[in-house]
């Protein structure tokens, strides 16, 4: 029994498939919270996507701008997700560089290793009590 090549896909199993999200549960909640978009409008799981279509992903406080190159029910390898879609240049750039920007401001700071003894406490909040003056 030969299957017809797909035409059409449930968003939330394409970017299940697509590995954009690790289960579709969870690709649903990103889809329902406006997560997702096609054109700037947000889209519903049950929305049908086609090759062609521009995506607009927000995933960890990152936005992929995408192209549908391919569709697939089932979720495989990395190397095949990574053949259903095609991320443009210029998202591509301004993550790394939202990334960076990131790093960078991060930079400078270093976290403390323990909490502050008794000692440090109150020299934080003897300071603390000058500051307000």
């Amino acid at each position: 029994m030969n299957k017809d090549p797909l035409t059409e896909v449930r968003a939330d199993v394409w970017l299940w498939a697509a590995r954009f999200f690790k289960t579709r549960s969870l690709a649903k909640q990103m889809l329902a919270g406006g997560k997702v978009q096609i054109g700037g409008q947000a889209i519903k799981p049950s929305r049908m996507l086609r090759r062609g279509d521009v995506l607009q992903i927000t995933r960890a406080n990152e936005l992929y701008e995408i192209s549908v190159l391919g569709l697939s029910e089932q979720r495989g390898p990395a190397p095949a997700a990574q053949a259903l879609y095609c991320e443009s240049e210029a998202s591509r750039i301004r993550r790394e560089s939202e990334r960076e920007m990131k790093r960078l401001a991060n930079a400078g700071y270093k976290a403390p290793l323990t909490k502050p003894d008794k000692r440090a406490r109150r020299l934080i909040q003897a300071l603390g009590d000058i500051d307000a003056l």
